[in-house]
């Protein structure tokens, strides 16, 4: 399988959010406070690993990839959401705008035939 232009912007879309989301968990442990209660974490980090995970099984044409594109589109929804609720804060703004990003363009790679 090669990489289509859809692809190629889907992988680059879970790289960059893979991370932008690492750069934030940094942030956020070190704001402490409601930046760094566990649950937003945790979340953070599945954001992080499925991202990563994503971008993996695209780039090397796994036939599976639209089952961890659409957990990838689903959880960065989350993330992005959560962390909308400190959008008061750059880098949180910043941070689920990318978000929001890649679960757009996961969704998308998730409906392709395998």
């Amino acid at each position: 399988m090669s990489a289509t232009p859809s692809m190629d912007d889907c992988i680059r879309n879970c790289t960059d959010c893979h991370r932008i989301c690492l750069e934030t968990v940094a942030h956020c442990l070190n704001k402490g406070g409601a930046h760094a209660e566990a649950g937003h974490i945790r979340l953070m980090l599945d954001c992080i690993d499925i991202c990563r995970t994503s971008a993996d099984f695209m780039i090397r044409g796994s036939r599976f990839h639209h089952l961890t594109c659409g957990a990838c589109a689903e959880i960065c929804a989350a993330c992005a959401d959560n962390c909308d609720r400190m959008a008061d804060d750059p880098m949180m703004k910043r941070c689920a705008d990318m978000c929001r990003r890649c679960a757009e363009s996961c969704r998308a790679m998730s409906r392709m035939a395998a």
